[in-house]
């Protein structure tokens, strides 16, 4: 039967003919939220205790130096892992080798993050982190195209939209706890990671293609972190979305905690506090998003109005933001922001999926997607500390910061319009 969001010469299929059913949708939040925990709790709020831990004086100088390295290791991972998740033959399957290896591995990094005396071995563990968690991420989504039928992907990317942002209020939450106790802060959302991706390898089936790929030579291990633009456009449109977005996000996340200190003059304690309310509001408001606009995208057959309006209204929180001078005004950019990225990560995903090249190489595609995550990551810390210091010698420009990364937002609003392959 031809899709309804794209022709069918071009739509991308999925191994899974048959619809999934609520057990899939609960193994694959968990899982997700499990993977999310252990890698983003750091990147929001742990890293930046850690680093007041290694530099009282100047934490915004470690974070805007340990934080791109290990983006850029990501940046490479994902993408070889998908596409050596693609080759994989055992008979466990393709993907479950590689994301229970890589929850594993990623928990023993994250101790080494814990227990890094100084800014070079914590940059190391860092870089460790990034590996294997990408390690992980890159074959559990594959999974989820491989699972999941074309017209469920709305609902399935709803769900995994809703665990990764939970994630991210849970590790808030933690490290309001646990803000003395970096072992505890880091460690446990890993193991917790890995007791979910065992829940998730015994309910997703991982069936191998009949059809095995072509020798992996140096042309296509290069061809690993490319998809051809041109042949591709819809794809390309996509991934500079991706990009922009999260470059605005990231601009943002990375340097929270020190903005609340900085700019509304709050002590660690309290910031932390605050941070931990404020994330409790973005996350309500993006429940509230993602659990509608994932059905109502598959219900009306539309990606493109979900993915462009939410991101022009993520810049719209972003400039609240800029000239938020109290506590009232943050928690109201965030309510906004929160609203706006839920809509965008519950149907983001879908859009992706839609018009990825190929079946075959779903996880080698995604992981090329992913880049379009990694890059942004790599690159806000340094960007947003480069607007930080313009007239501000101690970095504490947040107003020019803020406007830049609404711009970017902006931008990736405007690219998801010429896509054509879904409406």
């Amino acid at each position: 039967m031809s899709s309804p969001l794209a022709p069918p010469s071009e739509r991308t299929l999925s191994i899974a003919l048959k619809p999934i059913n609520r057990k899939y949708m609960a193994a694959l939040g968990l899982a997700q939220f499990g993977i999310t925990l252990a890698i983003f709790s750091p990147a929001v709020v742990s890293m930046q205790v850690k680093a007041q831990a290694l530099s009282p004086d100047n934490p915004a100088a470690v974070i805007g130096a340990v934080m791109p390295i290990g983006a850029l290791g990501a940046l490479f991972a994902n993408p070889l892992a998908g596409a050596l998740s693609d080759r994989t033959r055992t008979r466990w399957g393709r993907r479950r080798p590689w994301m229970l290896g890589g929850a594993i591995s990623l928990t023993i990094a994250l101790a080494w993050v814990a227990m890094a005396p100084d800014q070079l071995s914590l940059t190391f563990a860092w870089l460790a982190c990034q590996l294997t968690a990408n390690a992980t991420v890159a074959p559990l989504i594959a999974s989820f195209a491989d699972n999941v039928p074309e017209l469920q992907r709305g609902r399935g990317s709803s769900t995994i939209a809703l665990a990764q942002n939970l994630s991210v209020l849970a590790g808030t939450y933690l490290a309001t706890y646990f803000v003395g106790n970096l072992p505890v802060l880091f460690v446990v959302p890993g193991l917790l990671a890995i007791a979910l991706i065992i829940v998730y390898s015994f309910v997703a089936q991982d069936r191998l293609p009949e059809i095995r790929p072509p020798r992996f030579t140096l042309p296509r291990f290069l061809g690993t972190f490319w998809t051809n633009p041109v042949r591709n456009p819809d794809f390309a449109w996509a991934w500079w979305s991706r990009v922009l977005i999260t470059l605005a996000m990231f601009m943002f996340t990375t340097y929270r905690l020190l903005y609340m200190q900085d700019q509304l003059g709050l002590s660690l304690q309290r910031a932390t506090e605050a941070v931990a309310l404020g994330v409790l509001f973005y996350t309500i408001a993006l429940l509230l998003g993602a659990l509608v606009s994932g059905w109502l995208s598959d219900r009306f057959r539309r990606r493109k109005v979900f993915v462009a309006g939410s991101t022009a209204l993520f810049a719209v929180g972003t400039l609240v933001l800029a000239h938020a001078h109290d506590l009232s005004h943050f928690y109201v950019a965030e309510v906004i922001m929160g609203l706006a990225y839920g809509v965008y990560s519950a149907v983001d995903t879908a859009l992706v999926v839609d018009v990825l090249p190929s079946a075959e190489q779903a996880g080698k595609d995604l992981g090329v997607i992913n880049i379009a995550n990694m890059v942004p990551q790599s690159l806000a810390p340094a960007v947003a500390l480069w607007l930080l210091q313009v007239g501000s010698p101690d970095a504490q420009n947040y107003t020019v910061m803020l406007w830049g990364a609404a711009i970017a937002a902006f931008v990736g609003a405007a690219v998801v319009l010429p896509i054509k392959r879904v409406r």
